[in-house]
C-alpha cells in the first residue's frame, strides 16, 4: 500500500480581460457573491464538500473564529454557484493590493459535477475578478483535482505558467 501520493500541481494566469473565453450558465443557475455575514459558514461547507475528494486538508481543522477572520479579511470573497437556488458549487477570490486576483478555492459539490457548470461558474467569477479590478488573475491546480479542472481553466483562457512536484500522504477515502 502506497504512504503517499505523487502531485503535480501547476499554476495558471490570465493578463488580460480578453483571454478569456467564457462559457454560459444554463437559465436555472447563477452566480452570486455570499454576503460576509454569512460567508464564513457557508465556505466552511462548501470546503469541505468539494474538497473531500480531492485532498484539501489545509483548512478542515479550523475554528468559526478563523473562517470568520478569514471572509472578513479585505479583498476576500465567496462566489457561490446557485442551481435552481441551491448551493452547487462556488469559488473564493483573493484580491490583493498589487493587482492580482486569486481564485484560491474553486469547485462543483457532487451532484453537479458532469452536467457543464463547471465552466459557466468558472467565466462568472473570471468576470468578476476582472471587475475588481485586476491587472492578473491566477490560480493553481493539481492533479489530486478533478479531472476536468485544469483542461477546463484552459479552455477559459488560463495559461499555465509553472510547475511543480511534491507528494502528500496517502489516506483512505472519507
Amino acid at each position: 500500500m502506497a504512504t503517499s501520493i505523487p502531485v503535480t500541481r501547476t499554476y495558471l494566469e490570465m493578463t488580460g480581460r480578453g483571454a478569456l473565453r467564457s462559457a454560459p450558465l444554463p437559465p436555472y443557475a447563477r452566480v452570486e457573491r455570499e454576503v460576509p455575514s454569512s460567508a464564513a459558514g457557508l465556505a466552511r461547507r462548501l470546503y469541505l464538500e468539494v474538497g473531500r475528494d480531492h485532498h484539501w486538508r489545509d483548512r478542515a481543522d479550523w475554528s468559526a473564529d478563523q473562517w470568520e477572520s478569514r471572509f472578513a479579511a479585505p479583498g476576500v470573497s465567496l462566489w457561490v454557484l446557485r442551481v435552481d437556488g441551491e448551493p452547487a458549487g462556488y469559488a473564493e477570490l483573493n484580491a490583493d493590493a498589487a493587482g492580482d486576483v486569486e481564485i484560491v478555492y474553486f469547485g462543483l459539490l457532487r451532484p453537479f459535477q458532469g452536467r457543464g457548470l463547471g465552466k459557466g461558474l468558472l467565466s462568472a467569477v473570471v468576470d468578476r475578478a476582472w471587475a475588481i479590478p485586476a491587472a492578473r488573475v491566477w490560480l493553481h491546480t493539481c492533479t489530486l483535482d478533478a479531472p476536468s479542472a485544469l483542461p477546463n481553466y484552459l479552455a477559459r483562457g488560463f495559461r499555465a505558467y509553472r510547475t511543480e512536484e511534491y507528494v502528500v500522504p496517502a489516506e483512505p477515502p472519507r
